[in-house]
């Protein structure tokens, strides 16, 4: 019961602007999830467009997405306005959600889909640095953590909304894109009244150059940003881990369950892998997280029935709970205040320059040798992330 209170004593001691940001990102989320689930199927069945225009379509997304993190951490340090560009990039999202449902080729879905992320570029950086600006030091885990957590919550709300309405308007996929600008709406509604610039600790200006200038960082973030690249070359996309359960005899009526499943574990260990962090240290919480990955990808790859596969998924859930909020927590605690938001570029840019190649090569490895040893490499490849961690963050 004392554990039990103490832990609600530290959710209650979480800034109110920290969680206005996180009720900011449940929103959107969801509002984001009640389309992306979607978009393949719109755009194979009623705008007719090919395979290899949909995987062009979220590789120039998502590329898009990290490149501006960049620009926007390093732009927010410079003008030290760090809500307005939060607020700029909600605003690009929220516009794009209903005029994606007037659409009527394939071109105009890429349009969108390229502000949506552009929205997305502009606003992680400079929230990330908010949260840590406005947070008191000793609760960086945990107002993370919290974040990360509502932030699932809401992957979870939209794609049940988008099948409550699909349920009773079959196909109608334009009007939930419709309806999702609601969400959308209402979270820039929370952000410009919830976080008050009065509340926020205003960072100095700076003008430096927008590159990613590591000797302006100390050693230790450095070495961290190089763990982080490592540990992301390790991590291919998850479609991967839906195949694997697919081939461990999970039936696909039950693929949406255990995704569900996942997130449902993501939101719950959010919180206490960030609460954890601020009690036991970044580095040591972090390197587990990551030590956790590192075996639940070494089980995927001997998995033989749904019960490891549900297991594994399971496993795979906490290792996001414990690591999202603890690494952006100790990217404040390794930068200085008015670095922060180039500090959250380059940790962002880090890591979306590793996504892409991660998962080519994984299904590279797969489709020439066989999921076991694809997954055992980089299970090995996350350990050697997490010994670098441990070895020259700590």
């Amino acid at each position: 019961m004392h554990t039990w209170r103490n832990f609600w004593d530290v959710i209650k001691g979480i800034p109110t602007p920290v969680k206005a940001l996180s009720l900011v990102s449940l929103l959107n989320d969801a509002s984001s999830e009640m389309i992306y689930p979607l978009l393949p199927l719109f755009l194979r069945q009623e705008l007719r467009a090919s395979f290899v225009f949909i995987g062009l379509l979220e590789g120039i997304a998502e590329t898009t997405a990290s490149l501006l993190k960049l620009a926007s951490g390093w732009l927010s340090d410079v003008i030290g306005r760090h809500k307005l560009l939060v607020f700029v990039g909600y605003a690009l999202a929220c516009l794009t959600r209903p005029i994606m449902a007037f659409v009527n080729a394939a071109w105009q879905v890429l349009l969108l889909r390229f502000v949506d992320r552009v929205g997305k570029g502009v606003r992680t950086s400079p929230r990330d640095a908010l949260i840590a600006n406005i947070s008191p030091e000793n609760m960086l885990g945990a107002a993370f953590g919290f974040q990360r957590a509502l932030d699932h919550v809401g992957a979870l709300i939209g794609p049940l909304m988008a099948s409550a309405v699909l349920y009773f308007a079959p196909k109608n996929y334009r009007l939930v894109f419709l309806l999702a600008s609601i969400p959308a709406v209402a979270s820039l509604l929370v952000l410009w009244l919830g976080v008050s610039t009065r509340t926020v600790k205003q960072t100095k200006r700076r003008s430096h150059n927008l590159k990613i200038n590591l000797i302006n960082f100390e050693a230790r973030f450095c070495w961290f940003l190089l763990a982080m690249f490592i540990f992301t070359l390790s991590n291919s996309s998850d479609a991967f881990l839906l195949l694997r359960a697919g081939e461990c005899n999970v039936p696909s009526y039950l693929i949406p369950v255990l995704w569900t499943w996942l997130h449902i574990v993501k939101s719950v260990s959010s919180i206490p892998g960030g609460v954890l962090s601020d009690y036991f240290g970044r580095v040591n919480v972090l390197s587990l997280g990551w030590l956790i990955y590192a075996g639940a990808y070494a089980g995927f790859g001997f998995a033989s029935s749904q019960i490891h596969i549900w297991l594994l998924f399971t496993f795979y859930g906490l290792y996001f709970g414990m690591v999202e909020g603890t690494e952006r927590a100790l990217v404040a605690d390794l930068t200085q205040q008015e670095m922060r938001g180039s500090g959250y570029g380059a940790f962002h840019f880090v890591v979306g320059i590793g996504v892409l190649p991660a998962s080519l090569l994984f299904g590279l490895l797969w489709n020439k040798f066989g999921a076991s040893v694809a997954f055992s490499i980089y299970a090995l490849l996350s350990s050697l992330a997490a010994l670098t961690l441990l070895v020259k963050v700590r």
